[in-house]
């Protein structure tokens, strides 16, 4: 009994990991006043190849997302509220900021797998 329940156990969670697989899906990243995610620090977001990231802009000063280095550059227009999606294709480390407030101050890395 013990061993069709582990068996059972290991057949669910390799399926819920290949459904995973194969859906990306989206991810959101909060931009506020002068900062990605979250207040404090340089966060790290990790996404699947093929997901869908979308920055989604709060607050009342103007941002931007900008690539500074990675596989691909993109950027998107000066804006305070509204979102800019972009779908990574492409696996490798980007490295994010705003190109307004500058990496110092606002900055993000994204890892694509």
């Amino acid at each position: 009994m013990r061993k069709l329940l582990v068996l059972a156990l290991i057949v669910g969670v390799s399926a819920i990991l290949a459904t995973q697989a194969l859906a990306a899906g989206t991810r959101s990243v909060k931009v506020g006043d002068n900062y990605y995610v979250r207040p404090s620090g340089v966060p790290t977001v990790t996404v699947r190849k093929g997901t869908k990231v979308v920055w989604r802009f709060q607050g009342h000063s103007v941002h931007t997302v900008v690539v500074s280095s990675g596989p691909t550059k993109f950027r998107s227009s000066a804006r305070s509220s509204g979102t800019f999606a972009k779908t990574l294709t492409k696996r490798g480390t980007y490295r994010i900021f705003c190109s307004i407030h500058g990496a110092a101050d606002q900055s993000m890395k994204l890892v694509v797998k």
